[in-house]
């Protein structure tokens, strides 16, 4: 789509702004969290998200 703005592009779809402008902020922890993580599901196959999400967080 040649000549269309972002801001009426954003608003044709419903998405804010700043939405589209986001970046993520990354970093080493997300990939160490994220590491743990499948280790962790690899080990306690019959754990969910909420089980390991509160193990991680408390390790």
């Amino acid at each position: 789509m040649k000549g269309v703005s972002i801001a009426l592009a954003c608003r044709a779809f419903d998405v804010s702004e700043t939405c589209y402008r986001y970046s993520p902020n990354l970093d080493d922890e997300n990939e160490q969290i994220a590491d743990l993580l499948l280790g962790l599901t690899a080990a306690k196959k019959s754990w969910g998200f909420g089980l390991c999400f509160l193990y991680l967080r408390n390790v």
